[in-house]
């Protein structure tokens, strides 16, 4: 989304459009955009500033933490507000900065559960360790009866 300031006017102006997935840069990632950048912002300027404020969304393909399936969540910021320093160049690229407002929504741990579509969202047992036999030849360590963990603290004591 480029924007001329040459051309903005003072009151500021409506922008709504779409940006390319190819934004994002995902490639090599486990989130797969499946839609472009939709927005509707109001672009007015501030001395050495640009504000935009409205609403952005897009899609993505994340994975479910927990099941290991894919699922879609759309980003929805209603109420977004991106501010840009402007520099000495006559036109302001503010891609970056919506990429960054809608990528900082994302699910850290994202679920199933939370997606468009809610699944339900269950571990694989074959992922649980409670599930795993007992018999693998590993003895467990013994625990020893007379041990004190506060011996090596004791010995700091008697220093003195």
């Amino acid at each position: 989304m480029k924007i001329d300031l040459a051309n903005l006017p003072d009151e500021g102006q409506h922008f709504e459009g779409e940006i390319p997935p190819e934004i994002f840069e995902l490639e090599g990632s486990d989130i797969i955009n499946v839609s472009p950048v939709s927005y509707s912002l109001f672009v007015q300027r501030f001395d050495t500033e640009l504000l935009l404020t409205g609403s952005l969304e897009a899609t993505f393909e994340l994975t479910c933490m927990r099941s290991l399936h894919p699922f879609s969540k759309t980003i929805s910021i209603p109420s977004a507000a991106i501010s840009i320093e402007l520099g000495n160049d006559g036109f302001v690229d503010a891609g970056p900065a919506i990429r960054e407002e809608i990528l900082l929504e994302l699910p850290t741990n994202p679920r199933c559960e939370e997606g468009d579509t809610p699944g339900e969202c269950q571990i694989d047992p074959k992922y649980l360790a409670v599930d795993k036999p007992t018999e693998d030849g590993v003895d467990i360590a013994p625990a020893s009866e007379k041990s004190n963990p506060w011996a090596a603290l004791d010995t700091l004591d008697s220093q003195d």
